[in-house]
């Protein structure tokens, strides 16, 4: 599993004209899913992202969690994370979990951010999503699991 976590003053998800999640400050997770991810790596992704501590204290330095701040959680499902750009100029998405995979993966993710972090807000899996934020800083990190 590959995710993109990004502090931000604000982001939502579009389809359709129609906005399907929505925070304020916090954090935009895109997720990338493998056929080998299980639910452990779910668990400790997440568990990670609401506890990382990136979000400024009163002197400035990163010593603040999403939790510390009761900021917004927004996941998106972004399955081109896990392009092989290594060859030619057309990725392939060979190391990506299948649709039917990742859908289930997304879905236990999601349900287990809203049990532990109620509020969380999410993109919609296989849809056409139109993504809009204001990147932090700008704060992004890569974590592998």
């Amino acid at each position: 599993m590959l995710t993109v976590i990004q502090r931000v003053t604000e982001a939502r998800v579009d389809v359709d004209n129609q906005t399907l999640g929505k925070i304020s400050q916090g954090l935009l997770i895109l997720c990338g899913f493998e056929p080998q991810d299980t639910a452990e790596q779910l668990n400790r992704m997440l568990t990670k992202c609401i506890n990382y501590r990136i979000f400024d204290d009163g002197q400035g330095k990163m010593n603040l969690s999403l939790k510390d701040i009761n900021g917004g959680l927004l996941l998106v499902p972004q399955f081109t994370l896990m392009a092989d750009t290594q060859k030619g100029l057309r990725p392939s998405f060979s190391k990506a979990a299948p649709p039917e995979l990742g859908r289930q993966l997304f879905d236990h993710l999601l349900s287990l951010a809203e049990h532990l972090y109620p509020g969380t807000q999410s993109g919609c899996f296989g849809a056409n999503m139109q993504v809009h934020l204001c990147n932090d800083g700008p704060v992004t990190f890569l974590l592998q699991f």
